[in-house]
């Protein structure tokens, strides 16, 4: 039988899309920036207007842009609410429909001038350095395909950066990698990829930051990483974290210090963000207390760098990391308590 296939030529219009990056983010805030800032909006000002500390246990997955989300009430996930929960931004998890064609909503989204997020293993795209090496889950953003040349054209902000076009054979086997677990990464291999995409939709245009409205988000911040809850959020939150984490490491459990690594880059890249928009308003504003707040707000963000890095070297022996681990907890806990005593401070007169 002969199958008739048609070809087509789906990109976006106008210029190629903008990397943005910074430091201590992962690529889920990296092609996150990358949407909201072909949408005209800066991505900072959204990615970096919420500040909360949430674990969830039994729900880190192993990838570069876990991310914990408590479901709405209708028990659906937004990973785009929970990224900016000050803003109209919504995201939601999608796979291809038809297997016999893959690139239908890909297509259809490209037509509609929008971006596609999708999940990738970096061992099989070419541009990646762990490509053809060691086997983990990351994210790109797709803005065209063309099914007549072979290629679908890709953006990726996180180093060492590549927009262009890749082979549709080297994006499918990476869309649609098992992603087996490989002993080069345990932290972000051995969780399937599955051709996962997401659907990211800015509603209303955010409105321009001024000291009330940050002043509003601070303070609803400030109240739910200090009130108490059922849930692990905020400085209690914090605390029951890490006293399980030390409970798992004194009793030899790896997968511990496993899970530490992708959720602690995700506590990492909000709070680097956060800071970051705190001290530049602060400087903007000349209001040296929200500047200082932001400062200390990013010394968190450093401190959950060194807590996940001392959990990797510990993998092997996590009762020998026991006490490097419970120095880093108790060192982040004091300056997350003394960060959201700053951000209240300047919240309070904003």
């Amino acid at each position: 039988m002969t199958v008739t296939t048609t070809t087509r030529t789906s990109m976006i219009r106008g210029p190629e899309p903008d990397w943005w990056y910074r430091d201590l983010i992962s690529c889920l805030q990296a092609t996150f920036g990358t949407v909201l800032s072909r949408a005209g909006v800066d991505p900072l000002s959204v990615l970096g207007a919420g500040w909360r500390f949430l674990h969830l246990p039994g729900d880190v997955r192993s990838e570069e842009f876990y991310y914990p989300c408590l479901p709405d009430a209708s028990g659906e996930v937004d990973l785009g609410a929970a990224l900016a929960p000050h803003h109209d931004l919504h995201a939601r998890w999608w796979q291809p429909a038809d297997e016999d064609d893959l690139w239908h909503e890909v297509r259809q989204t490209l037509v509609e001038d929008r971006l596609v997020i999708a999940a990738v293993d970096n061992f099989h795209l070419p541009f990646r350095p762990a490509f053809g090496d060691v086997h983990a889950a990351h994210l790109v953003v797709v803005y065209g395909l063309d099914e007549t040349r072979g290629v679908v054209y890709v953006c990726d902000a996180m180093p060492p950066a590549f927009r262009g076009a890749v082979p549709i054979r080297d994006f499918l086997r990476s869309w649609g990698s098992a992603n087996p677990n490989d002993v080069q990464d345990a932290f972000f291999s051995n969780s399937q990829i599955g051709r996962r995409c997401l659907d990211v939709r800015l509603g209303a245009k955010p409105e321009p930051l001024t000291p009330e409205l940050l002043g509003s988000f601070l303070r609803t911040d400030i109240e739910a990483n200090t009130a108490d809850a059922s849930i692990r959020t905020g400085l209690a939150g914090f605390d029951a974290f890490a006293a399980e984490l030390l409970d798992r490491c004194r009793a030899g459990d790896a997968e511990a210090l496993t899970e530490l690594y992708p959720f602690g880059w995700a506590m990492q890249a909000q709070a680097s963000l956060h800071g970051e928009l705190l001290r530049s308003c602060g400087r903007a504003w000349d209001d040296p207390a929200l500047a200082g707040a932001g400062r200390l707000v990013e010394l968190v963000a450093h401190q959950w760098t060194g807590l996940r890095f001392t959990g990797a070297h510990g993998l092997t022996d996590p009762q020998s990391a026991v006490a490097d681990i419970a120095r880093h907890t108790t060192t982040l806990r004091g300056n997350f308590a003394r960060a959201l005593d700053a951000v209240g401070a300047a919240a309070a007169r904003l």
